[in-house]
């Protein structure tokens, strides 16, 4: 791992990135009333939050009702009593650029001690850019990252700007999953010693974590599964220690997958999208050593993250898969039975409020998503209270 230095310009841009410094002067937009509204089985109440942030990527609630909100552009906040706070300080150098910049959040298990965190993000080096995990202290006052490290990063760079991943998901021992994307060069997904199209399993210290199945002639020792396009969103189920990813196809094909060790995910030889083109993918939709996927959309509805809902504010919805979507700016609801079959699916909030990036559920059951647009938002569905 290698200690980081904040930049004193952190930020490398390419040409189209215009909007860089916006966000930055922008104050916080004050919340707007809440919106009733009614689903199958529960009716719900939509909050904005906060508005003003400029393609938020990722939220976490912390531990004393505050949020962290990362912007892809490069600025992380926090906010606090309707409130985005200035940037905070202390963020190495990235690449924003395309789908890349600053990207996922999440709090190391004993923040509330440590307040350590990781989160994701695009970095420049040798051969152009690629996705790196680092970890960082919160300070007391929330100005600034201390005691920043890189993990890890990717081991070959390319100067496309498409598919980092990079979303975060803490086991219970403490040990990180995270995905990266195939940059855009689709069969790097299919070698197991190349980190693209990856789900890497590393230790808090970045080192490759117990129970992978590559390493060695088989591959990389911090390779979890391949055969992935682009994942975005990937998430434990606190009530068996499943592992699950929401991946983007290409004109179709998004997946819900449940990962197991060693295992091969298809892409690009299996997928049940086509190309932007209309040309098929691979050999077809299935074929004997690679995974089918528990859950597809075709036509695609562009996932960006996805939760598993526990909490008692919406018991309705117990067990179910919670997916954020950007094409449709729709909430997918996944409804799963008591064995985690998949029962049908109901959409929420389609072309409301925008291209949905993340969600959440928070410690009190509330739902947190964020929207991925200029003048983006951080919102709180929670139950409709009686009138």
């Amino acid at each position: 791992m290698a200690k980081c230095k904040a930049a004193a310009n952190p930020v490398r841009t390419v040409p189209s990135i215009a909007l860089i410094g916006l966000a930055a002067a922008l104050a916080a937009v004050p919340a707007l009333a809440a919106e009733r509204i009614a689903t199958q089985k529960v009716e719900i109440e939509v909050t904005q939050i906060v508005g003003g942030l400029e393609h938020p990527w990722s939220v976490e609630a912390l531990p004393d009702g505050a949020y962290i909100v990362t912007e892809r552009p490069g600025r992380m906040r926090v906010v606090r009593d309707g409130m985005a706070s200035p940037p905070i300080a202390g963020l190495p150098e990235l690449f924003v650029g395309g789908q890349g910049g600053l990207l996922d959040i999440a709090l190391s298990p004993d923040f509330v001690s440590s307040r350590k965190l990781y989160f994701t993000a695009s970095v420049p080096g040798d051969g152009g850019q690629g996705t790196a995990l680092f970890a960082g202290r919160l300070s007391d006052d929330e100005t600034k990252l201390d005691e920043v490290e890189r993990l890890f990063v990717m081991n070959r760079f390319t100067n496309t700007s498409q598919h980092f991943g990079s979303r975060i998901a803490i086991a219970e021992g403490g040990t990180l999953f995270f995905g990266i994307g195939d940059r855009g060069e689709m069969e790097r997904a299919q070698d197991p010693k190349d980190h693209a199209g990856s789900i890497l399993h590393v230790n808090p210290d970045g080192t490759p974590a117990d129970g992978n199945a590559f390493g060695g002639a088989a591959g990389l020792a911090e390779i979890w599964s391949v055969g992935h396009r682009n994942p975005q969103g990937i998430v434990i189920d606190p009530s068996d220690g499943a592992l699950f990813t929401v991946e983007h196809g290409a004109r179709g094909g998004d997946e819900i997958n449940v990962l197991k060790a060693g295992s091969n995910y298809g892409w690009p030889v299996i997928s049940y999208g086509k190309h932007y083109s209309g040309a098929e993918i691979g050999i077809g939709q299935s074929s004997e050593g690679y995974e089918q996927p528990i859950h597809y959309w075709d036509p695609s509805i562009a996932p960006g993250a996805i939760d598993i809902y526990r909490g008692a504010m919406f018991p309705e919805w117990e067990g179910d898969f919670l997916v954020a979507a950007l094409k449709y700016e729709l909430l997918a609801r996944i409804e799963r039975d008591e064995n985690g079959a998949i029962l049908g699916e109901e959409r929420l909030l389609e072309g409301s409020y925008g291209r949905l990036r993340d969600v959440k559920v928070a410690p009190d059951g509330a739902i947190l998503l964020v929207t991925d647009e200029v003048d983006g938002q951080l919102l709180r569905i929670s139950r409709a209270t009686t009138q």
